[in-house]
């Protein structure tokens, strides 16, 4: 097969290809390699490949709706037996791992060939993929541009033809915000579908899930129907919709009502191309029958959410921080300056600070609720700006040398008054304050790439589900991708 036919399927198509027996296992893999070795030095999406994993994986009979089809895993949370599992960080690269994590052996299971994982920031605790350790990746439509973050290799490596799809996660908005940068199909499911074990019950709470980024519908489809469903160690068993999510696309759904914004708080004039990728699916939408109303404003606090959200978030690094040097018993010398600031940040809240902002989450969620007994679902902009330029969001030298100077000095609590906090909100939040709503209320979410700006970058729009809304984000995906396809987009990433 050569690499341009390759790149022309998605998963699904792959694996039929495998099954009628027109190319091996072996000759896809050969296929991404050779496409990876092509491609990714530009844009450094794979931080290890896994040749002797691969390799013996395509010898095997393989089984399952992705059978022989190549697959990248993220290198945070989706433990692969034998190997480490780095979460960007340098502290970590070095501990392999007892055993799979459970997505993990479900994409084994179903008949997936992993040969690589994806670059990520470190714990994946921002919207960008520049960790210290493996460096920045980049974005495929534009190398000066970050592909997102936190599963911004696995966005980059996909939307580059190197796989069909590949392993993501979402804490705040890292399926979706990757997704919009890379120009994919990106779906973040409600809490506690997919579970995250057996080492992790629910990460922060349940704000993180798992998931992945591909370039179809049906791919994201077929793949939820591989991951959902509780396990052993999950904490409760979330309800499973009647029949297959990759059957939700056979049929459109019914004329829905759906509500829209795009300035917001800590953002009230994103974009003008952000505006327009909203505005792009606001118009395909109603030709498909559907009514779309703009809001005056969120249907919720978003300002009282973000702060919520970067305190807990904070919080749970500090915890994570932690939690890797009793495992390693390395220094803070094997962290990032940024992670050990935000951490300092999460150490000096007191644990009233931390719950007030955990159970704060209920008011958000009863907002939501009330907006769902009107409309259907909720439209914005995936991000409110552009993809960022690599490097954009390092400190400037004066509060580098000051943090620096904190740390050492163990002073956490000044850095509250040295301008660090606010510039780490505007960078973590003013540009992508749409994607935390549906991680804080644990409900589903979907970036789909329906815009392209003049100079060729994607910008994503997002729809926001009532719990249990995966079926239906699944059948107006299909319904979206029909009316305004962008499969043929991918064949301009040399």
């Amino acid at each position: 097969m050569r690499i341009d036919e390759y790149r022309k399927y998605d998963g699904l198509g792959l694996a039929e290809l495998v099954s009628e027996g027109e190319v091996t296992p072996r000759e896809l893999l050969d296929c991404a390699l050779t496409r990876a070795a092509a491609i990714d030095p530009s844009l450094n999406s794979i931080v290890r490949l896994m040749p002797e994993q691969a390799d013996a994986r395509v010898m095997d009979t393989l089984d399952g709706p992705f059978a022989g089809v190549p697959f990248l895993i993220k290198d945070l949370s989706q433990d692969y037996a034998g190997l480490p599992t780095a979460s960007g960080s340098r502290s970590l690269t070095q501990l392999p791992m007892p055993e799979h994590a459970t997505v993990v052996q479900r994409w084994l299971d179903a008949g997936l060939v992993i040969f690589g994982k994806t670059n990520t920031p470190e714990f994946g605790a921002k919207g960008i993929t520049e960790p210290t350790v493996f460096g920045p990746a980049r974005n495929p439509w534009d190398r000066s541009r970050t592909p997102g973050g936190s599963s911004g290799g696995s966005a980059a490596a996909v939307a580059a033809g190197i796989a069909a799809v590949a392993g993501a996660s979402d804490g705040g908005g890292s399926i979706r915000i990757p997704s919009s940068c890379c120009g994919l199909v990106g779906l973040k499911p409600g809490r506690g579908l997919v579970p995250s074990g057996p080492t992790f019950g629910e990460p922060m709470h349940g704000a993180a899930v798992q998931g992945v980024v591909s370039r179809s519908v049906r791919d994201t489809a077929a793949m939820l129907d591989v991951l959902a469903g509780g396990e052993p160690t999950s904490g409760y068993l979330s309800a499973h919709p009647d029949g297959s999510f990759l059957s939700r696309m056979d049929a459109d759904p019914r004329p829905l009502r759906i509500g829209m914004y795009a300035a917001t708080s800590v953002n009230p004039s994103p974009a003008p191309q952000a505006v327009a990728a909203m505005e792009a699916a606001a118009s395909t939408l109603t030709d498909l029958g559907h009514t779309v109303e703009l809001l005056d404003a969120p249907p919720y606090d978003d300002a009282s959410l973000n702060r919520e959200f970067l305190l807990a978030w904070f919080t749970y690094l500090a915890y994570e921080m932690d939690e890797v040097k009793r495992r390693t018993g390395c220094g803070d010398d094997k962290f990032e300056r940024d992670t050990r600031i935000m951490a300092a940040l999460g150490r000096s809240a007191s644990g009233v600070d931390y719950l007030e902002a955990v159970e704060g989450r209920h008011v958000h969620v009863r907002a939501l609720a009330t907006y769902f007994e009107t409309y259907d679902l909720l439209l914005t902009p995936t991000i409110a700006e552009l993809p960022p330029k690599v490097g954009a969001f390092d400190l400037a030298r004066p509060l580098e040398l000051a943090s620096e100077l904190l740390l050492r000095s163990r002073t956490a609590g000044m850095l509250r008054h040295t301008g660090i906090v606010d510039q780490m909100i505007d960078d973590n939040i003013s540009w992508i304050p749409y994607t935390q709503l549906a991680n804080v209320t644990g409900r589903p979410a979907l970036s789909l790439p329906l815009h392209w700006t003049p100079d060729g970058l994607p910008m994503g729009a997002q729809f926001t589900a009532p719990l249990g809304g995966e079926g239906l984000l699944v059948q107006l995906a299909a319904q979206l991708e029909r009316a305004a396809p962008w499969s043929h987009r991918y064949e301009e990433i040399g």
